[in-house]
């Protein structure tokens, strides 16, 4: 399938729904600015000077991109282009001939230019602490790993003798984290056109059981965790209370240790933290009323753009773990750690009703059962639920013990 192709099946698509494919060609002139809408994969708007606008459409064939000019915005309705826009994708994914599938071969990087391609482009979205761990990864794991083999030629036999070699080589919990990140770049080897849809073999690999932690502080233990937090944020010590700052907005927010004391000031915008690197790219926090509060107590120092400064060392913090330790003596905690905290919001969160989708959300999760794993409820929040579910019940169906 050529472009020539494409623009037939527009055109036909046009037709379908009444409009002139003519009346819809596209516009000369040099492109000034693009703009993609999210509707389906590769789907946009091209806007020229002078105020003209098209739809259009780009998918990856043959080992290169392909972009097909749906028509003009003036002329079609966004809900019409998605629908021309989804028939493009879907002829594009399985009306590839075998001249043209032999070319997508041909095409395709093999393993290790992609993984260089991969990190070109993805590696960036990433927490400078994710970027750290990842290299290390990618050096123990991922170097070398299939070779000879194009991208699009790794299968489930290959991915299951590599992890294979991987459960002598290393720890059951470090070779389950190697396979996730093969798997997200299979996941974007699919998605920049380089392998099928749905082909990626890392989910037939049976990964090693994680131990469940289910630790997240109680009421009391809150209470007594906040009443040293209180104090601590008092020190005259600067680091000390910078240490108690940062461990309030942890519970406050959800975010990950990295995500807060990588904060600098341009970051906070009113009631939003814009996190410029997160775990999984950019996102949005948002900020209540307390967070706010306390990220206003945070002295700042000219010329310094971090949230979180040693002055002592001229450099940011980076870590508190001492002073972490130090506050859960004092609360009389044991065996937490500072990711519980983030635990203990998703879970309070659960315990206020909120959905599984906007729990995710807070946490900037991508994946649903990512989320799952957080929302725990104790046993007062599970009776209150089964008693309120039971009395519904009873009311609706006029039963009466």
């Amino acid at each position: 399938m050529n472009a020539r192709s494409l623009n037939l099946i527009v055109g036909e698509a046009l037709a379908d729904i009444g409009l002139d494919p003519d009346g819809c060609k596209k516009l000369n002139g040099r492109q000034r600015t693009t703009k993609w809408l999210g509707d389906e994969p590769g789907f946009g708007i091209r806007q020229y000077p002078g105020g003209h606008a098209v739809y259009f459409v780009q998918t990856r064939m043959g080992g290169r991109n392909r972009t097909v000019t749906i028509g003009r915005t003036v002329v079609l309705t966004r809900h019409q282009a998605a629908k021309v826009a989804r028939l493009v994708l879907a002829h594009a994914r399985v009306g590839d001939d075998p001249a043209t599938e032999r070319a997508r071969v041909r095409g395709a990087p093999m393993y290790a230019d992609f993984l260089d391609e991969f990190w070109a482009k993805w590696a960036v979205r990433w927490s400078p602490e994710t970027q750290r761990n990842n290299a290390g990864k990618r050096r123990c794991y991922l170097d070398g790993a299939f070779p000879g083999l194009g991208i699009d030629e790794i299968n489930e036999a290959h991915v299951n003798a590599w992890f294979a070699h991987l459960n002598d080589e290393t720890t059951p919990g470090a070779a389950n984290m190697a396979l996730g990140l093969l798997s997200l770049i299979l996941n974007k080897a699919i998605a920049w056109g380089y392998r099928h849809d749905q082909s990626n073999p890392c989910t037939g690999v049976r990964r090693h059981k994680r131990k469940k932690c289910e630790r997240f502080l109680s009421v009391p233990e809150l209470q007594r965790l906040g009443a040293v937090l209180a104090l601590e944020r008092q020190s005259a010590d600067p680091v000390r209370s910078l240490a108690a700052i940062a461990t309030t907005l942890l519970l406050l927010t959800g975010c990950r240790r990295g995500e807060i004391l990588g904060l600098q000031w341009n970051d906070i915008k009113g009631r939003r933290i814009k996190l410029r690197h997160g775990k999984t790219g950019p996102r949005t926090v948002w900020l209540g009323e307390e967070a706010r509060a306390v990220i206003d107590s945070i002295p700042r120092r000219r010329g310094v753009e971090w949230l979180f400064w040693n002055a002592d060392r001229g450099a940011p913090i980076r870590s508190f773990a001492g002073h972490w330790y130090a506050m859960q003596a004092m609360a009389g905690l044991s065996r937490v750690r500072l990711h519980d905290l983030r635990h203990t919001f998703a879970s309070q969160a659960a315990m206020n009703r909120e959905t599984l989708p906007m729990i995710g959300k807070l946490l900037g999760h991508r994946i649903m059962q990512t989320t799952a794993r957080y929302t725990h409820l104790d046993d007062g929040h599970v009776f209150d639920s089964v008693e309120q579910v039971g009395a519904d019940i009873a009311r609706m169906t006029g039963l009466r013990v």
